[in-house]
């Protein structure tokens, strides 16, 4: 079982669930340890618990491969808790030259409506203009004049509205209910495709860790304090040196995943369309490490240049609808047919079959189909039963973790066995994860007392988009590691900006 610091700590039950379901040897959970903090992500919800477990196996899954890659035993590693709690919001942590990043618009929040709550999502102009079109409100309109639209109508009448015009809106469920069904959504789901001869990872010689480079970056630190994240082989190389990751998502879960692939070696590809606008901000929290790239593939040149990408690639995740991307030939059987050995891994909002599974969907949604909106509601009577929401888009960041630790564990199951895999991962399966299988710790290691403080895990980087402050990788390493955490190789540049090539 994974342990503590503290001796008299329990088994860490959800850390042992979550290895399990990655398919992981039981016998490497001993190799866990966590150093715990107080007041980290308090909810009613065991988020605390989520997040440290995610992050833990993300660590274990590193410290596998990289042993491993390099022939020697699978090193002990230790994740702090107060790395894990601030790296959750790493987004609400991120300054640009000072300035703090609006997370989410003004038309995006909870709602009344006539017999409940909705909660709309348009943090996107095209998501914005959707919803004021189905509402029949004109362009100009604000958050009164949404209210105001909102107040007299049927909570599900407007979720369905909204979503028949391409916009985001649910009704918030009411306690102990949930707008889609839970029971039976998979943590992950994972599959072996074709036979085919072990496929060693080049031995690619990456320094393990270094400065920030590029004509703009350094790190400064904001703390004397080093935090202990990153995962060191004995060998000194990373363990995900050389693997080559074609990063097709967006927003926040799938790009945590992909930084954190950086983080560990990884040479990441993302590839968006010049169609679909992406927040700026929230790329520049989540593009560390990596490279982006503009590419049309509706256009025939566009699907050429992914092609040629996928010939030489080692991973592709993708984070759209079910079937978005299949037109492309990214469809997961049409990929692996033509490139055996690929592991693809898919990232969707609502889970993968019913009648939900085609719609967009954003954690804050899926936080209010679910009933974590109404289990975390104010109990404030004055707020007048307003719904809640967890201390941090712990499904995004979450889900996140466990992605790319999927990943790495099936880079390691590859070396051995040869063949491709297929990997998914929903929202609403780590909702459902999250509501019925997590136990709260013990009243000792719950997250109360004194607010955490992040500062020991923030850092500071200039950039081509400025002066970056950011959150370090809670990605937990080896203990006793001579070499300290590594640190990403790179700052975010700008979308779209790099050249559509490996390095």
């Amino acid at each position: 079982m994974t342990r503590n610091d503290t001796s008299d700590a329990p088994p860490d039950a959800a850390t042992t669930h979550a290895w399990t379901a990655l398919g992981g040897d039981p016998a490497l959970l001993e190799r866990v340890a966590y150093r715990p903090v107080s007041g980290g992500l308090p909810a009613r919800l065991p988020v605390a618990e989520l997040a440290r477990a995610t992050v833990g196996v993300c660590s274990l899954a590193a410290a596998e491969l990289g042993a491993r890659r390099s022939g020697g035993a699978v090193p002990a590693v230790r994740v702090d808790e107060g790395a894990v709690a601030t790296a959750f919001v790493s987004e609400r942590h991120l300054r640009i030259d000072g300035r703090k990043p609006t997370n989410f618009a003004p038309l995006s929040g909870f709602w009344r409506a006539a017999d409940g709550w909705v909660r709309t999502h348009a943090n996107y102009p095209h998501h914005r203009a959707r919803l004021l079109t189905a509402l029949g409100l004109p362009a100009h309109s604000g958050p009164d004049d949404l209210a105001a639209a909102l107040a007299g109508r049927p909570a599900r009448a407007v979720q369905e509205t909204v979503y028949a015009a391409g916009g985001l809106a649910v009704a918030v469920a009411r306690p102990g209910e949930s707008e889609i069904p839970l029971a039976g959504l998979p943590l992950i789901e994972s599959r072996r495709i074709g036979e085919g001869a072990a496929r060693p990872l080049p031995e690619t010689p990456l320094p393990a860790h270094g400065p920030m480079s590029g004509p703009t970056s350094g790190v400064l630190p904001t703390s004397g304090v080093l935090p202990t994240s990153g995962v060191l082989p004995a060998s000194g190389v990373l363990p995900a040196s050389g693997v080559r990751v074609l990063d097709l998502t967006r927003v926040i879960a799938g790009p945590v995943a992909t930084r954190t692939l950086a983080l560990l070696g990884a040479d990441v590809l993302r590839v968006d369309s010049p169609r679909l606008p992406e927040d700026p901000d929230a790329h520049a929290d989540t593009g560390f490490g990596k490279r982006s790239t503009a590419l049309d593939l509706a256009a025939p040149e566009g699907r050429r240049t992914v092609e040629a990408l996928l010939a030489d690639a080692d991973v592709v995740i993708t984070g759209y609808r079910p079937g978005a991307l299949d037109r492309f030939g990214l469809a997961p059987d049409a990929l692996l047919e033509r490139h055996p050995g690929l592991i693809v891994a898919q990232l969707c909002a609502w889970g993968w079959s019913g009648p939900w599974a085609g719609r967009r969907g954003f954690d804050s949604l899926v936080q209010a189909a679910t009933g974590i909106a109404a289990i975390e509601a104010d109990a404030d009577p004055d707020a007048g039963g307003r719904p809640g929401v967890l201390p941090a888009q712990a499904l995004d960041h979450g889900t996140g973790y466990l992605l790319a630790a999927a990943v790495l564990r099936a880079l390691t199951e590859r070396q051995e066995t040869g063949g491709g895999r297929h990997l998914r991962f929903s929202l609403a399966g780590t909702a459902s994860w999250l509501m019925r299988g997590i136990a709260p710790a013990p009243l000792g290691r719950r997250a109360d007392g004194p607010a955490h403080d992040p500062a020991p895990w923030l850092a500071e980087t200039a950039s081509d988009l400025g002066k970056l402050r950011y959150a370090r990788s809670p990605v937990g390493f080896p203990v006793g590691s001579p070499d300290g955490p590594p640190v990403w190789s790179r700052p975010p540049g700008r979308l779209g900006a790099d050249e559509p090539r490996w390095l």
